[in-house]
């Protein structure tokens, strides 16, 4: 596991970024879906790793591990937070998203807990533990 994380694990990284981009412009652009505030933030934070990923991918470099870390980690909380809005009333901030769709909106809802954040906080997670294996197999051959 350890040799197919160190050969493709940056691979991996970019090629479900390109797949999170695509599936969020799909639903947006194919479905009609509008996204939310927070959707547009998440977007904000997997946008770039399409490119930087790939830059990286193409040039074997795995030190962008430490500079894209932070974009996934950070876009995957906020997907965090609105799954927990979504699925937990307590967590119901209605005053975040007061312009346009509300944050709450769940566009599809799959075997009771499949949401778009649901989708995205997997993409961000798989994402990070891919980069945090990057980085773990990197320092073990320092």
């Amino acid at each position: 596991m350890r040799r197919l994380l160190r050969t493709y694990g940056l691979y991996f990284a970019w090629l479900v970024s390109m797949v999170a981009t695509g599936g969020s412009l799909y639903f947006s652009e194919g479905l009609h879906f509008i996204p939310c505030q927070l959707c547009w933030f998440q977007r904000i934070f997997m946008y770039p790793l399409v490119i930087l990923l790939g830059i990286a991918s193409y040039r074997n470099d795995r030190r962008i591990a430490g500079y894209v870390l932070p974009l996934s980690i950070i876009g995957g909380s906020i997907a965090l937070f609105q799954y927990l809005e979504q699925k937990v009333p307590g967590f119901r901030a209605e005053a975040l998203c007061q312009v346009g769709v509300p944050c709450t909106t769940q566009w599809i809802n799959l075997w009771g807990f499949v949401t778009i954040p649901f989708l995205s906080l997997t993409a961000f997670s798989l994402i990070t533990l891919f980069l945090f294996f990057i980085r773990q197999v990197g320092s073990d051959q320092a």
